[in-house]
């Protein structure tokens, strides 16, 4: 529903605000009436109570022992007649009736109604048995038709009339009182009782919305945070896929060149070693060893063949294992490193090398001190065999653990789209550069050839 969807759009102090102002609002209502109502009902029942004390005082000490005399003699109904109508008290009452506790009037300033009886109500129950009535309301009983035909609201006082010496009501005196200013009384009451309300309400529901707010925003606050984070992680988990891909395609590529590498030695060791020592094998089966007749200096000079293979075979095992066999480097710089490969690239290859290292001795993975061992001695053997050794130069810098190696040389270069898969030299650097993390470049023309490899700080670390 789009009301709802709307509803949970909103941020949660704005869904707190609506609620609670709706539910505040409804609170305050029902607080109001009722306070309201009590307030008014103190109000008149207070007025009331004055009102009766002051009757009650007047009035009682012309009533007979109602306890004993059930009908008001002449005097004192003449009597009554005579103190409610002058001075303050005939001024203030509208009326007045005297109940007996069988719902007859005794006396009333209306003579029909003295004598007749009417059922007793709820108000005149009360009365009897001991409790105060007061009511502000237009008079709707059967026996106030004088009062209604007023048409305003008047303070109806029911009062009882204890016996002194046993407190029991004896009789109950109902007079209807002039209510001058209790309106404005009631009015007033009612605009403080209301403004009271409000504002407590106010107050309690602006210190409870500044809580909320405060504590939606750092919410808010969090919840971007959050969302910023899992976004950074997202990312960072499909870095991670992509680089589990890259790696896997990497090994499967690695182990590929691996294999090629493994049948490249083999027939290294085919065609170079073993061709020599099958040779020197067959010349140790020959007759000219084994016939007497052979002289020494042909048998010597057979020797001296066979010793010529052997030695040769010997001197290309010890080259090709010289190439697989690495130096200790495992706690060396990279200064160190690069010197060493570079002289040895010299010595083998009576060539010379321009070196640059700019070395601040970063903490590298041994993967890391191989591949820049086997990246500089492929790149230069590569610059030798293809280039020529042509101003061959090697580059190192390293800081702030970002590392880069350059190998360069002038030779006639080469196009490197041309590459073939199989190949063993460059592929096989890239494969094991791309394994650690790091960034293979190759850039090679008619002005020579350059071999870059590159380490981030992050790609190192381990």
């Amino acid at each position: 529903m789009k009301w709802l969807s709307r509803w949970n759009s909103q941020t949660l102090a704005s869904q707190f605000f609506i609620a609670g102002s709706f539910v505040s609002t409804i609170a305050m209502l029902l607080i109001g009436i009722f306070v309201t109502h009590l307030i008014e009902e103190a109000v008149i029942h207070n007025s009331g109570a004055t009102t009766a004390l002051y009757v009650d005082s007047v009035i009682a000490p012309l009533l007979p022992d109602m306890k004993t005399q059930g009908l008001l003699d002449d005097a004192t109904a003449r009597a009554l007649d005579e103190t409610l109508g002058q001075g303050a008290l005939g001024r203030r009452l509208v009326s007045f009736k005297l109940w007996r506790d069988d719902g007859t009037i005794l006396y009333s300033n209306d003579k029909p109604l003295v004598g007749t009886r009417f059922p007793i109500n709820e108000k005149l129950k009360k009365a009897f048995s001991g409790a105060l009535v007061a009511q502000y309301e237009p008079a709707n009983d059967p026996e106030s038709r004088l009062e209604r035909e007023l048409g305003k609201p008047l303070m109806e006082i029911y009062n009882p009339v204890l016996q002194p010496w046993s407190g029991e009501a004896v009789a109950v005196l109902e007079f209807y009182e002039t209510a001058e200013g209790l309106e404005e009384s009631l009015a007033q009451a009612r605009l403080w009782s209301w403004l009271a309300v409000a504002g407590v309400t106010a107050i309690f529901f602006a210190a409870l919305s500044a809580l909320v707010f405060r504590g939606s925003r750092m919410i808010e606050v969090q919840r971007e945070a959050l969302k910023a984070r899992v976004e950074e992680l997202s990312d960072l988990l499909g870095e991670n896929r992509r680089l589990q891909r890259r790696l896997q395609k990497s090994s499967q590529r690695a182990a590929a060149l691996n294999e090629t590498y493994l049948r490249s030695i083999g027939a290294d060791l085919h065609d170079g070693p073993a061709q020599h020592v099958a040779y020197a094998s067959l010349r140790l089966d020959s007759d000219l060893l084994v016939n007497a007749s052979t002289t020494p200096e042909t048998r010597n000079e057979e020797l001296s063949w066979i010793r010529s293979s052997l030695a040769e075979a010997i001197s290309e095992i010890r080259s090709i294992c010289k190439g697989l066999v690495l130096p200790d480097i495992e706690h060396a710089s990279i200064s160190e490193i690069v010197r060493r490969v570079v002289d040895a690239h010299q010595q083998r290859t009576d060539t010379v090398v321009a070196l640059t290292i700019d070395d601040d001795d970063p903490e590298l993975a041994p993967a890391v001190r191989i591949c820049i061992y086997r990246f500089i001695q492929e790149a230069l053997n590569n610059a030798f065999r293809h280039g020529g050794g042509v101003q061959q130069a090697v580059k190192a810098v390293s800081h702030g653990g970002h590392v880069r190696i350059e190998v360069s040389d002038k030779g006639d270069g080469f196009d490197p789209t041309e590459v073939r898969p199989s190949s063993l030299g460059l592929v096989g650097l890239r494969e094991r550069i791309d394994s650690l993390g790091g960034i293979f470049e190759v850039e090679s023309g008619e002005k020579g050839t350059t071999l870059t490899m590159t380490f981030e700080p992050m790609e190192i670390d381990e």
